[in-house]
């Protein structure tokens, strides 16, 4: 698995945004600034995560983007879901039937899918809250 640079500035853009409060908007180019980012990425990374549901624009002067919930109520899996983050370690994980030749014999198909739901339980389980606040145990502790 390999998250890709979408991924890794989608979730460094979204804890930037939680860090300055959700009291007044705060716009691409300050979080460009403070994350070091082009502000022209951003601004399509921002409208995936307009249309996943995560932020909202304000428009107008002093406009820029708040977030929607509670940095608490916010997975790092809803994050890389509203930017296309597939997360996916095979082809055949995504649907084992329509893309492996080999699925009925195959013995390690369940191996790739097991290894995808712990990935996928991690970030289902990590807050934004999480990571601003460092507290990764609960997150941890899959079983």
């Amino acid at each position: 698995m390999r998250i890709t640079t979408k991924g890794r500035y989608a979730v460094r853009a979204i804890v930037q945004l939680a860090m300055q409060g959700n009291e007044k908007p705060v716009s691409i180019r300050k979080i460009s600034e403070l994350e070091n980012i082009s502000a022209e990425f951003l601004e399509q990374i921002f409208f995936k995560l307009r249309k996943g549901d995560i932020i909202s624009s304000v428009r107008g002067p002093g406009g820029g983007f708040k977030l929607n919930n509670e940095p608490e109520n916010i997975t790092i899996a809803e994050i890389f879901d509203a930017v296309g983050e597939g997360l996916l370690l095979t082809p055949c994980v995504e649907d084992s039937t329509q893309t492996c030749e080999r699925f009925s014999e195959c013995i390690v198909n369940q191996l790739w899918n097991n290894s995808y739901l712990h990935f996928r339980g991690y970030f289902e389980k990590t807050t934004l809250r999480d990571v601003m606040t460092g507290n990764f145990k609960k997150s941890l502790d899959m079983r």
